[in-house]
């Protein structure tokens, strides 16, 4: 039985209301005391009325609320924001981190990038892109004059290519060259944006790790494709945002260091170039291919809420009036006119030719309005007489007519709809010939394939790393995840809005680098604070790393089939883990 409790000197003001003064900042609690030396030892206070207020017990009637009294109110706290530490001090480490990565990245990326072909040719829709660079270095910067409407696309795309087959020439290597580059790019920026957001080196470089380790991004990279080049502008602009929202809030915050008090308003940022260079980079991904303005949009709205809450949090009394009065304008001239004007500059050898289709002819009007399919297209070409103006909206008119054919046996074989692409589930062939050899012990029945996968261990998880980031942004929230979900959104959900297009996965190219942002993030919730327990700690990093690891392991299982390698049947039918993927 336990002992009874004794009269003597009462614990602690703080232990005998229940404190956790026992508590380790560093460590677990200390055991708490038994229950007796819990009891305030009020019999050994001093009856006299000199005795110390402090070890007096409170008058219980100071806290009686009496009839009719209105008690008192307190101002609600505010949810906080997430609030990041200083970035990091390791400079000289985060770029040996970043420039190594983006070594590794050269070589899996450039590895026999060359190699495979269709007898010499280019695969898939290769036979476009590479046709029509060769094009443009014979013309001056301009694709032939098509008149049949194969040039769909603005012509920047074709011109990054044609860079590649100036230096390597019309050859495999010179039509993937820059796309490869592109691809190493994106590596760079990826560890150099998460770092900055996470304020970790380590996990810009985990970021880097996995976004070399994605099929989507590297098999992208190996191709004659747009989208890729895409990507790295979105990317690069994700980027530059992301640094402006950094040097916003620094200079804000010095402002009121300096100032004082920044009364309604707030002071006036002036020049903003990290936002000046993403509208410039958001022309340039428009130039590639038109779905870029979606991230123009997007990131639009989101710098705005940004501005907002900057001015809020720096103490300004009226945010939404600053931003209107200080930065709306700023932000439209950056986000919105400069855009516009970069992605009109890119047509700068189509204005210098004399024989570009269609230089000098006007589509939309009543003598070529047989060639519309889309009546109000028709119309808001035929708006302006203005070549370009109307070949626009002529270019467009071909994609939202680009339909999926209703007849099963007439539609593509590789055709995949949005709601397969977070999974992956559908992915394109890109190269199959014939049986052949090369697969060792003198077989004759080796296959290859080059198949546009995800690797599954990213993008299974897609749809946990949404529903989690949703949870981070609007119950915590937490601006980064917002930010990913804002650039993966921009990238996914407008291609819901005409269900009958014609789509393939390699359109979901530019969701990879959000997707490994947004793995990274929740990597970066799992290894916590560094001052946790060191159980806690080696548990975590145990998590990360195993996880890492499966990454790389499943992209090296599956790099047969992202490269064209010769395998046995066996070897790609175990290297098809779905259905669909056949």
């Amino acid at each position: 039985m336990s002992a009874p409790p004794t009269v003597g000197p009462g614990p602690t003001a703080q232990q005998a209301v229940g404190g956790d003064a026992g508590t380790d900042a560093d460590g677990p609690l200390a055991a708490p005391a038994p229950w007796w030396r819990r009891i305030p030892a009020v019999a050994s206070l001093p009856d006299t009325d000199d005795r110390d207020p402090a070890l007096a017990r409170p008058d219980p009637a100071t806290s009686v609320m009496p009839i009719g009294g209105t008690p008192a109110l307190t101002a609600p706290v505010r949810t906080g924001r997430p609030t990041l530490p200083p970035p990091p001090t390791d400079r000289v480490r985060g770029w040996v981190v970043t420039l190594t990565l983006t070594l590794v990245a050269a070589v899996v990326r450039l590895w026999d990038i060359g190699l495979r072909t269709d007898g010499g040719t280019p695969l898939f829709d290769e036979k476009y892109y590479a046709l029509q660079a060769a094009e443009v270095i014979r013309n001056g910067g301009v694709e032939d004059n098509q008149a049949f409407g194969v040039v769909v696309h603005p012509p920047l795309g074709k011109q990054i290519i044609a860079l590649g087959e100036l230096v390597a020439g019309y050859t495999p290597t010179g039509w993937r060259l820059a796309p490869a580059v592109a691809g190493i790019i994106c590596v760079l920026v990826m560890v150099r944006v998460v770092r900055r957001m996470t304020r970790s080196t380590l996990l810009g470089g985990i970021a880097g790790v996995l976004i070399i380790c994605d099929g989507v991004s590297h098999v992208q990279s190996r191709s004659a494709l747009l989208d890729i080049l895409q990507t790295v502008f979105v990317l690069a602009a994700f980027s530059c945002v992301i640094a402006d929202r950094d040097q916003v809030r620094a200079r804000l915050a010095a402002s009121v260091r300096d100032d004082g008090e920044p009364g309604r308003f707030g002071v006036v940022l002036g020049a903003r170039w990290w936002r000046f260079a993403a509208g410039v980079l958001l022309g340039l991904a428009i130039a590639i291919k038109w779905s870029g303005v979606y991230w123009v949009a997007a990131f639009g709205v989101m710098v705005v809420v940004w501005d907002i809450t900057a001015r809020r949090d720096s103490g300004v009394t009226r945010p939404v009036q600053a931003v209107v009065r200080r930065d709306l304008v700023p932000s439209l001239w950056s986000l919105a006119v400069i855009p516009v004007a970069t992605y009109v500059a890119t047509w700068w050898a189509w204005f210098a030719s004399a024989n570009a289709w269609p230089r000098s002819t006007l589509v939309a009007t009543p003598e070529f309005r047989s060639d519309w399919k889309s009546g109000l297209l028709y119309q808001l070409g035929s708006f302006w007489d203005n070549a370009l103006w109307q070949w626009t909206w002529k270019m467009l008119d071909f994609h939202s007519h680009l339909l999926t054919p209703t007849d099963p046996a007439k539609r593509h074989p590789w055709e995949s709809k949005p709601w397969t692409w977070p999974l992956g589930t559908r992915p394109v062939n890109y190269y199959s010939p014939g049986a052949g050899t090369g697969c060792g012990d003198g077989r004759t029945d080796c296959v290859q394939r080059i198949l546009l996968i995800g690797t599954p261990a990213l993008w299974w998880i897609s749809l946990f790393v949404a529903g989690w980031a949703l949870w981070k942004a609007i119950g915590r929230l937490d601006w980064r995840y917002a930010a990913v979900l804002v650039g993966y959104g921009a990238g996914y959900l407008p291609w819901f809005t005409n269900l009958d297009r014609q789509m393939y996965f390699f359109y979901a190219t530019p969701l990879a680098p959000f997707l490994i942002i947004g793995i990274t993030l929740v990597l970066g919730d799992i290894l916590g604070r560094s001052r946790v327990g060191v159980e806690r700690r080696y548990l975590a990093v145990t998590i990360v790393a195993i996880y890492v690891g499966l990454v790389v392991a499943n992209f090296a299982y599956l790099w047969p089939i992202l490269n064209g390698v010769p395998i046995t049947p066996d070897g790609l039918q175990m290297r098809t883990w779905l259905p669909s993927w056949g």
